[in-house]
């Protein structure tokens, strides 16, 4: 199939959001801009759709002094290089900053859960305190003590064997 400048856009369009993709793109229409009979002619045209093509996919490069693809290629690469690292970075501080998050919503989840934890066990132990408290009395029933306490008949008649030991 022969490359045309129109099959090297349609490259360029279709490298989507990937920069280092839409460098290689880049340099397949360069070399067929080369190839071109009307290389000057279609070296300007398409350098003009390319810098507005950055600039619709939200590039932040310096394009104001790309004249020509083919005698700037490696300014553009250089740009496109710096893009990749720059968003490479923020990528990095992005995911750093969502781990933390996590981190911190992960903690305070534990944190939650071990109060709670933590204070159901106290709850549960200040009942049985106080069924020992009502058994030392030994005028309740066990249907009784557990009406007041909350706790279950059984438990009660477990406390009452554990303090006859």
């Amino acid at each position: 199939m022969r490359q045309t400048p129109l099959s090297g856009v349609f490259g360029v369009e279709n490298a989507g959001h990937s920069w280092e993709a839409l460098q290689q793109a880049v340099d397949r229409v360069v070399a067929i801009i080369q190839s071109d009979p009307n290389k000057d002619r279609t070296d300007r045209i398409i350098t003009r759709w390319l810098k507005r093509h950055l600039q619709r996919l939200g590039a932040e490069v310096h394009l104001d002094q790309l004249n020509s693809l083919v005698e700037d290629r490696d300014m553009l690469a250089e740009n496109l290089e710096n893009l990749v690292k720059k968003e490479r970075l923020e990528g990095r501080q992005e995911g750093r900053q969502e781990g933390h998050q996590k981190g911190r919503q992960e903690g305070r989840q534990e944190g939650r859960q071990e109060g709670r934890q933590e204070g159901d066990w106290r709850a549960l132990e200040e009942k049985r305190k106080t069924v020992r408290h009502l058994l030392s009395f030994g005028v309740l029933s066990n249907d009784q003590i557990a009406a007041a306490t909350g706790l279950s008949v059984d438990e009660i008649v477990k406390l009452r064997i554990e303090d006859k030991h």
